[in-house]
C-alpha cells in the first residue's frame, strides 16, 4: 500500500507493534522440550488478546497462528509436535491484521547452549536487514535493496537465499511491489516512493543459496546441512529515514 494519510501510518503502526510483542512473547517462552504447537499456540493467544487475526491463516488457510521453522528448515515451518531441543537456531514469522491494516516479521535465534557460529549468524542477519533499512528513501531504486544484501551476506562469507524475497504489504499480507529480490537484478528500474510500505527480510545461510519446497505443501528447506537465519520488519518509505512500524 502506499500510505494516504497520518491514520494510515497510526494503524500500521498499532498492528506492527503487535506483531512485534507477539514475537518477544514467543521468545521468551521457548524452552527445551516444549512442541513447536505449544510454541505457536502462545503467539495466538497473544494475537487474539490483542484484537489481531493471524494473517496466513486468514490469507491463505495457513495450519499454525505463526510459522516456526527450525535449523535447516528456513521459512513457512508449520507448528507441530517437533520438541525444542538445545542448540536449535529458531525462526518465528508472525504476520498480523488489525482493522484492515498488515504487519509482517521476523525474528532467528538460538536456544541456549548457543553455537558461537548459528549466534553470529542470527546477528549478522539482523545488522544486514538494518543496513538496508537505514540506506532506503524516496527515490532510491528498489535494486538497492538486494544489491545491498548481496554485498554483506558475502563479506560475512554467507550466501543469500534467492528464492525468497521482501515485498510490498500493508493492507495485505503480499502486495505491490512484489519480488523484490534479495540480489542485485540491474534489469529492475522500479523506484521507492515516498509512503510505500513494504518489508525488508534477508535470509542468509552458511552455504545453501535457495530452499525446497517439502511434501506439506508449506515448509522450505535448504538441500544441504546449511543453517539459514532470517530478520524481517516492515517499514515505511519516506523522504528520509523508513518509519518502521513492527517495533515494540
Amino acid at each position: 500500500m502506499t500510505i494516504g494519510s497520518q491514520n494510515d501510518i497510526d494503524r500500521l503502526k498499532e498492528v506492527g507493534k503487535i506483531v512485534a510483542l507477539t514475537i518477544a512473547e514467543m521468545k521468551r517462552h521457548a524452552h527445551i522440550g516444549m512442541t513447536t504447537k505449544e510454541l505457536d499456540d502462545i503467539g495466538g493467544q497473544f494475537l487474539k488478546r490483542h484484537g489481531a487475526v493471524s494473517a496466513p491463516k486468514s490469507t491463505y488457510n495457513f495450519p499454525g497462528n505463526t510459522c516456526i521453522s527450525v535449523n535447516r528448515e528456513v521459512a513457512h515451518g508449520i507448528p507441530g509436535s517437533r520438541k525444542i531441543r538445545p542448540g536449535d537456531l529458531i525462526n518465528i514469522d508472525v504476520s498480523a491484521e488489525l482493522g484492515g491494516y498488515y504487519a509482517d516479521a521476523g525474528h532467528s535465534f538460538t536456544i541456549a547452549p548457543s553455537v558461537p557460529s548459528l549466534t553470529r549468524l542470527c546477528q549478522y542477519t539482523h545488522d544486514t536487514m538494518m543496513k538496508v533499512i537505514s540506506s532506503l528513501s524516496h527515490g532510491v531504486r528498489l535494486n538497492e535493496i538486494g544489491r545491498i544484501i548481496e554485498i554483506e551476506a558475502a563479506k560475512g562469507g554467507y550466501k543469500m537465499i534467492k528464492n525468497l524475497c521482501s515485498h510490498g504489504v500493508g493492507k495485505s499480507l503480499h502486495e505491490a511491489p512484489t519480488e523484490i529480490l534479495p540480489y542485485y537484478n540491474k534489469h529492475d528500474k522500479r523506484l521507492l516512493r515516498e509512503g510505500m510500505v513494504i518489508t525488508i527480510e534477508p535470509f542468509l545461510s552458511t552455504r545453501a543459496d535457495y530452499a525446497i519446497e517439502q511434501s506439506d505443501g508449506w515448509t522450505l528447506c535448504v538441500p544441504d546441512n546449511s543453517y539459514v537465519a532470517q530478520h524481517e520488519h516492515t517499514i515505511i518509505i519516506t523522504k528520509n529515514q523508513p518509519i518502521i512500524v513492527t517495533v515494540a
